[in-house]
């Protein structure tokens, strides 16, 4: 027969627990589990994706494995939850590891280090980080400590990010960066710092911008140093293929960047222009797509240097990838290629593009923001409660005289067959459909429908559990186990802490923190607090490849059950919107030492629910005034006494001055 796409029943039960290993009667003998730890790090993928800072130790408990001077140091989550609490820290909570961003930096320049040494490079690199990519005060503050040793930058896209440049980094050596749109006062702002020794360039995004900075340049008696972005041809793969082309919004084409140089000319200050810098995207997964991107600008630099400009950095911009999903392929989650292979075919492209015209190889800049931050922030987050979708048992007997589309569900229930599994799911969702429309018009009570609606169920269960005996499964019958998920609600917010997962379907490591030595039985999404359908996880990183649902395990009564979010350091802090007015998460950095001890070095509350209005236009003072005489009127009218007002003026104060997620 034929039938609709099938829509599945409404979910049988929700309850927290869903399931409990309390319920497990002592006396039964349950086959002894075969699973390991080794089956737990290939399930989850963290040995792909981990990037050797995240592991799972002999307990079962995810694990930190921290670079310190002494050697990297093993940390378990199971202790940093143990410190959050103590210290009062409800989940949700952003979790950072300074180890994490200063090892990545020391990673950086030392890949750049060996590369130019391997292939006699005569230039040298500088590193600089792009504010955007993670704003936060802590991060920026640790980036610039930590990379003072290496010179390490920062890049300023727009005034405030200019102001924390100027004012964060120690090292007058560190190359300030400065892109986006300009206006007078931030060129102001950059020709001043120049003034006083720092290292800003202005890198022209559009021809208007160059009117202005001679100008101001002329007024403070100052040379600028300019650089120039271009837009290049070159194809790149993923979801950042526009950032570059004919159609990138930012950068200069081939005639705007002759009308630059011709202008520079004119103004007698051509060597002023000494940068070429091109971004090729966020998150370039394909080494190819880098070396032909770097061939291309070579040919642009070759002819600046012809066209007189003394030129002498070389800035690729960013797109060094993060393999989120683990599976080291051109996948837009994923990069063909490590740090050391980037490096070197960055530097020998440089140098065999200059090699027939004997130009002076140029200092290196890269801005790979992703790659330095991404690992160091871990989301963390609680389990609230599960929706499954088992059924439940049958009535025995079952009633008479029912419908005749229960009769023959029970018929379907009772013929399952594996050579017959496609015929089965089609008849269980026909006459589950026959049946809602007999609810519809009356012919089926309340009662009626919730057993077609289970047995249906029943049926759709028994018919995943065969299908793996299938030779070639049909596709309905494949995703069939998917559509049949249990709902895991989770303690967060995905707009606020895990945008990307919404705007761009970007899929991030996810895995439970804990009892990580027993299987996990359940296929389950994840749904955040939010009252929208797009609040949910439902990618996720697979074994071979990405997955529509994560094995986890059952909730167990009166035991927290935590999982965490993993590579989320880049963007997702700053992205975040208050859907549903849940704001900023608590906040911890931690570091570990080199005696192996954890430290928690900063803590920030998250948003308090006054926070949140107050960001939306709201005066908290005001909304409680307005509700005090909402009480005045009850109070008046009899129907609470002057206790209970105070108790209920109470309780919206703490309110407002209460966390906006779930509190214990």
């Amino acid at each position: 027969m034929t039938t609709s796409e099938p829509v599945f029943p409404n979910p049988t039960s929700r309850r927290d627990p869903a399931h409990s290993r309390a319920e497990t009667n002592p006396n039964d003998t349950a086959p002894e589990s075969t699973w390991t730890l080794n089956d737990a790090r290939e399930l989850y993928g963290i040995q792909r994706w981990g990037l050797s800072y995240f592991g799972i130790s002999e307990s079962g408990n995810a694990t930190v494995e921290a670079p310190t001077p002494a050697g990297v140091k093993t940390i378990e989550f199971s202790e940093i939850l143990d410190g959050l609490k103590q210290r009062g820290l409800d989940m949700p909570v952003m979790l950072r590891f300074e180890n994490l961003v200063d090892d990545r930096i020391t990673q950086l320049h030392q890949g750049f280090a060996s590369a130019i040494a391997k292939t006699d490079y005569q230039g040298e690199y500088r590193g600089v980080f792009p504010i955007k990519v993670n704003q936060q005060s802590h991060v920026i503050a640790e980036i610039a400590r930590f990379g003072e040793r290496f010179n390490y930058g920062l890049e300023a896209g727009s005034k405030a990010e200019l102001l924390i440049a100027l004012a964060t980094l120690p090292s007058p050596e560190s190359l300030i960066i400065c892109n986006g749109y300009k206006d007078v006062e931030y060129i102001d702002l950059g020709l001043r710092a120049l003034s006083m020794g720092l290292q800003v360039f202005f890198v022209i995004e559009t021809p208007k911008e160059l009117p202005m900075i001679l100008d101001r340049a002329k007024h403070w008696g100052v040379t600028p140093c300019i650089g120039v972005r271009l837009k290049l041809s070159t194809a790149v793969d993923g979801h950042w293929s526009r950032d570059a082309g004919d159609r990138s919004l930012f950068g200069l084409t081939t005639l705007q960047l002759i009308e630059i140089i011709d202008s520079l000319r004119e103004a007698e200050m051509l060597d002023s222009l000494q940068m070429l810098h091109f971004h090729l995207g966020s998150q370039v997964p394909n080494i190819r797509n880098v070396r032909d991107g770097i061939t291309e600008a070579c040919r642009f630099y070759v002819n600046l240097i012809k066209e007189g400009a003394p030129m002498g950095y070389f800035d690729i911009g960013g797109g060094l990838a993060v393999d989120y999903d683990g599976s080291a392929s051109i996948d837009g989650h994923s990069r063909n290629y490590d740090l050391d292979e980037y490096c070197v075919d960055i530097v020998e492209a440089i140098m065999a593009a200059f090699r027939p015209h004997g130009i002076p190889h140029p200092t290196i800049i890269s801005e790979s923001g992703r790659w330095t931050v991404a690992p160091m922030s871990v989301l963390l987050f609680n389990i609230l409660d599960v929706n499954d979708f088992q059924p439940q048992p049958l009535p025995d007997p079952l009633p008479e005289n029912i419908h005749s589309s229960i009769d023959f569900l029970i018929d379907t229930l009772r013929h399952i067959e594996v050579r017959r599994l496609q015929e089965n799911f089609n008849d269980a969702v026909y006459y589950r459909d026959q049946a809602r429309k007999a609810f519809q018009i009356g012919e089926l009570s309340l009662r009626e429908r919730a057993l077609a609606e289970n047995i249906c169920l029943t049926i759709l269960h028994q018919i995943a559990d065969r299908v793996p005996e299938m030779t070639r499964p049909p596709a309905s019958l494949q995703s069939i186990k998917d559509s049949l998920s249990d709902i895991y609600y989770g303690n967060f917010s995905v707009f606020q802490s895990l945008p990307d997962a919404w705007a761009i379907q970007q899929v991030f490591p996810v895995m439970p923190l804990q009892r990580l030595d027993e299987e996990p039985t359940r296929n389950a999404i994840i749904g955040d607090l939010t009252c929208d359908c797009d609040g949910q996880l439902n990618q996720f990183v697979g074994t071979k490849s990405n997955t529509n649902t994560l094995r986890l395990h059952p909730v167990v009564e009166g035991e927290e059950y935590c999982l965490g979010v993993f590579l989320v350091g880049a963007y997702q802090e700053t992205l975040g919107d208050l859907h549903n007015l849940f704001g900023d998460t608590n906040v911890v950095s931690v570091r570990v030492t080199c005696e192996g001890k954890l430290e928690f070095v900063h803590e920030l509350k998250g948003d308090s629910i006054r926070d949140v209005l107050s960001y939306v236009e709201y005066q908290t003072d005001e909304l409680f005034s307005q509700f005090e005489k909402r009480t005045d009127t009850a109070l008046s009218d009899g129907k609470i006494s002057i206790a209970q007002r105070g108790e209920i003026l109470n309780l919206f104060s703490e309110s407002l001055r209460g966390y906006t997620y779930f509190e214990q």
